[in-house]
């Protein structure tokens, strides 16, 4: 998605993370749905951590011990699992989404795994069990899972990571913008995204072509939030927490998370490697709507991410990962993750999503999932992805019920993949559907999207506007220490505006005066923005500040003295 929802769609707040069957039948107030599918969107900013008092501290309850509630008997899962046909073709038909993979286990068994629609819009072959898919930040609990048995293993007697642990104890050229946060963050505080960094930090030099290492450097340069107190959605402060990781172990994060976790769980066609995911013979393609139709017009490679949003696997591997998940970390009769490492993932370690209405529910984030409570007040984990350019998809977890389910998909966000899986939890609950979760994951998106557009709508000039200058007065060479060179060049009759390590060519086009608009490109990419020229004395332009990029404060280019 784009600014503000995320590479992979926001982690955070995400329907299926956060719409926890609050449909009921005694349940919710009219609207009580809507206001919880508020609070799943990504761009919301927790303000502080919630905190106990301390007479909440001292003063033990009065109350007496809560009942459980009422256990998932095996007849309401049954009766969910034999409709799961009919729920995913029906949101195929209204969304027109080309293919699905689902997974369903429930007390350690896979109880449902089938593949639906095709692979690749207008080609015939059919999505199955083994059609790898794209996960973007489905990556994220992936990753945590895989963290999670780094940290429970033993080296010489004690442990090699924590996750406690600070950043810079295993990779020691890793800084951020103030030197304190630096020393301080730890690997926990970027798996939960509350180091202080902001929404998606990062995200646009990769939409530039920039690589890996050269991202993780200029985290260096953003400007800083409250640490441990607002959640802000971070790809790559989760990449580096996981690479930090993988050096503690002296492996690449790509073997590192194929020896502790594929490879034990028999994760056959599951990779962190973009390059793994391309050669597969059974993939699902990216797909857009395009004119009502859908289309395989792109490719993703999100490598410089890839413990955040860049690993491929299948249906019926994700079914072995959610065994482990709802087992406690135990996978065919064998220990693989100490349950603590694990429990610690599901804590809430952030206010993600504070509740919107009186009657709302408030999310928290993780260790790599969304953390919420369903009505009975049963722990509910869960986690969406979504590339923009075409995928989307969704784990939920009910741990205390042994149940999960995953959806994939290979179209863009359209809410499908959560519809799925929060229409499935809500037969499961309560014999039926209690709200249409496609129309308000549906909402929710397009209500993103549309948040995310300029203020200002550049494809339409007003009608008197200042005309441009010459040329000349535009064209040059710019610097920028974070973003790199910027070049604006004359070329048939119009500008265009080259910006990355390759480069990329983005034709300008005049709006008023002296600013022009550009298609933004990439993963993030929210149409067309600004492009504004700061004149010198001389008649030509001195900065030039470029919209897209400015969204914490880094998107002014300076002329170079030479140009």
């Amino acid at each position: 998605m784009g600014r503000g929802s995320a590479t992979a769609l926001v982690g955070a707040a995400t329907a299926a993370a956060l719409l926890c069957g609050c449909g009921g039948p005694a349940a919710a107030p009219p609207g009580a749905a809507t206001a919880a599918l508020q609070t799943t969107t990504p761009h919301s900013r927790a303000t502080a951590t919630p905190q106990a008092t301390p007479s909440a501290q001292a003063t033990p309850s009065a109350a007496p011990p809560a009942q459980p509630p009422p256990a998932l008997g095996p007849a309401a899962v049954a009766a969910a699992v034999s409709g799961l046909d009919g729920i995913a073709r029906d949101v195929m038909r209204r969304t027109g989404v080309p293919g699905m993979a689902v997974t369903v286990v429930y007390r350690d068994r896979v109880a449902y795994l089938k593949g639906f629609g095709v692979r690749r819009a207008g080609s015939p072959g059919a999505v199955g069990p083994d059609t790898v898919f794209q996960l973007a930040s489905v990556s994220k609990p992936l990753a945590t899972t895989v963290v999670a048995r780094a940290v429970g293993q033993r080296a010489g007697g004690s442990r090699a990571v924590g996750w406690d642990d600070p950043v810079v104890r295993h990779d020691p050229g890793f800084a951020l913008k103030d030197p304190w946060v630096t020393r301080h963050v730890t690997l926990a505080d970027l798996f939960s995204h509350r180091s202080g960094l902001p929404d998606h930090a990062g995200d646009l030099l990769e939409d530039l072509g920039y690589g890996r290492r050269h991202i993780l450097e200029r985290l260096r340069d953003e400007p800083l939030g409250p640490f441990r107190a607002r959640y802000a959605y971070t790809n790559f402060g989760f990449t580096e927490a996981a690479l930090a990781v993988a050096r503690a172990r002296g492996l690449s994060w790509e073997e590192l998370s194929r020896t502790l976790l594929y490879e034990p769980l028999g994760m056959r066609s599951t990779s962190s490697s973009f390059a793994a995911y391309a050669r597969a013979p059974d993939r699902a393609a990216l797909h857009v709507r395009v004119d009502g139709h859908w289309e395989a017009r792109h490719v993703r490679d999100p490598q410089a991410q890839s413990p955040a949003g860049g690993a491929g696997s299948t249906a019926r591997d994700l079914g072995a990962w959610l065994r482990l998940q709802l087992a406690g970390g135990v996978y065919a009769g064998r220990r693989l993750i100490e349950r603590s490492a694990l429990d610690r993932t599901y804590l809430p370690h952030i206010l993600s999503a504070p509740p919107t209405a009186p009657y709302g529910r408030p999310g928290f984030y993780g260790l790599g999932w969304n953390v919420t409570y369903d009505d009975l007040g049963r722990l509910q984990l869960g986690h969406s992805g979504a590339f923009r350019l075409g995928a989307a998809t969704n784990v939920t977890m009910l741990p205390s019920e042994g149940l999960g389910i995953v959806v994939l998909t290979n179209g863009e966000p359209v809410g499908a993949a959560e519809a799925v899986a929060l229409t499935f939890l809500d037969v499961a609950r309560h014999g039926r559907p209690t709200v249409d979760w496609l129309r308000l994951a549906g909402a929710a998106f397009a209500a993103m999207e549309r948040d995310e557009r300029p203020a200002t709508d550049y494809g339409r000039p007003p009608a008197h506007a200042a005309p441009a200058r010459p040329a000349r007065a535009y064209t040059g060479g710019y610097a920028n220490g974070h973003y790199g060179p910027l070049t604006v060049a004359q070329e048939g009759g119009g500008l265009v505006m080259r910006l990355g390590p390759k480069p990329l060519r983005l034709p300008l086009r005049h709006y008023a005066g002296d600013t022009f608009a550009y298609l933004t490109p990439g993963e993030n990419s929210v149409g067309l923005d600004g492009v504004r020229f700061i004149m010198g004395a001389d008649g030509r332009a001195a900065k030039v500040t470029v919209a897209g990029l400015d969204h914490t404060g880094l998107g002014t280019f300076t002329r170079r003295p030479s140009s």
